[in-house]
């Protein structure tokens, strides 16, 4: 069995830009490594060579399993040329190079590797489940996927999720419900613009109108409060023709007191009968109590291993557990991985090699903790 290091290295070494994603080899080698290590493992298809992993070992019928999760797909390069080879995964001064170093295959390398080392022992206990999806830059869709379309995943006592936290505790995520608001009104020639119907203009008054929204809801203690941003317009095929059609994206982050079927509609009457509206992401919220029993309990890990203050934090992104909490039966979560979260999506992307270390002994800790006779 490799070293978590080594391991985030094969990860790494797995080209997983999504689109197109290409997960199934990436997954296929950690299918492998559990399944030798005794795991009931199912690789579950997630369209043209792209996969998913469940993996289970122990279970009782006392106790819940502890739950991990991440994913195996990554952004694509960026424009900005790298001082590296991305899918090298050198190790230089310390740290791991490459593309989904910190986002997020040094988490996903650091809990299978913990599980593999405890495997052994987690017979007659209530064992780990772990979830490996492929999908989530692209909006969580392979969770979505498994949550609706595979039925076999249960519950779990707790949740841990392997995103970049520099190994801080996070209780907790903002949710991102994302429109395409679209405008329609009939071309005409750019010399007769009586003769048409502007979309565009139509569009613009929408923007105005969304630059003034107020969600009338109280700001959470520790999430903030709910955004909105216009991230895209697009209207007009020419410039000597009225436009006939225009969108808009908007981008809504939410915090755990919002309902997104109440926020869309509070939009559609805000933004009249000239508007329709069109969900393309619906990411909810996710929060746990800080206050919980387990959560002290990883914090104590935490601090123990990483040395990480008493402060518990909230993520300024979201996860697949947007998804897959409800799913698993609503239970306590919390975001911690090696992974640092300024380096996400960046170029010259790398994790600290010591932080892989801790996050494995972390993970360990939790096991052991959670599976205790």
């Amino acid at each position: 069995m490799p070293s978590s290091i080594e391991l985030t290295q094969e990860l790494v070494r797995f080209n997983t830009i999504n689109p197109p994603g290409a997960e199934r080899p990436c997954a296929a080698r950690l299918a492998d490594l559990l399944e030798g290590a005794g795991f009931a493992v199912e690789l579950v298809p997630f369209g043209e060579g792209r996969a998913q992993i469940l993996a289970r070992l122990g279970g009782t019928e006392t106790k819940l399993p502890l739950g991990f999760t991440g994913h195996i797909d990554t952004v694509p390069l960026g424009a900005q040329p790298w001082s590296v080879d991305p899918f090298a995964a050198d190790i230089a001064d310390g740290k791991l190079y490459g593309r989904g170093s910190s986002d997020m295959k040094s988490g996903v390398a650091a809990f299978v590797t913990a599980c593999i080392a405890h495997a052994d022992r987690l017979a007659n206990t209530p064992g780990v489940l772990l979830v490996i999806t492929a999908g989530e830059e692209t909006g969580c869709t392979g969770a979505d996927a498994l949550v609706s379309e595979h039925r076999q995943l249960g519950k779990v006592g707790a949740l841990v999720v392997a995103e970049p936290t520099g190994n801080k505790p996070l209780v907790g995520h903002k949710g991102a419900l994302w429109l395409e608001a679209e405008t329609k009104g009939v071309t005409a020639h750019g010399s007769m613009p009586e003769k048409g119907i502007n979309a565009v203009y139509k569009a613009a008054r929408a923007v105005a109108a969304l630059q003034e929204f107020d969600f009338n809801v109280a700001r959470h203690d520790m999430l903030g409060g709910a955004t909105l941003n216009v991230g895209t317009i697009h209207g007009g095929i020419n410039i000597n023709s009225v436009p006939d059609r225009a969108t808009i994206g908007i981008d809504i982050r939410t915090i755990p007191a919002q309902s997104h079927a109440q926020i869309r509609e509070q939009m559609t009457s805000y933004l009249g009968p000239d508007v329709a509206l069109k969900t393309l992401l619906d990411a909810k919220s996710i929060w746990t109590d800080p206050h919980h029993p387990w959560i002290g309990e990883v914090l104590q890990v935490a601090r123990d291993v990483e040395g990480v203050d008493n402060g518990l934090g909230a993520a300024p992104y979201f996860t697949d557990a947007s998804a897959l909490t409800p799913a698993l039966g609503s239970p306590p979560t919390v975001i911690i991985g090696p992974g640092e979260l300024a380096l996400a999506h960046q170029t010259d992307e790398y994790c600290l090699v010591s932080r892989i270390e801790r996050a494995t002994e972390i993970y360990s800790l939790l096991i052991l903790g959670w599976c205790r006779a």
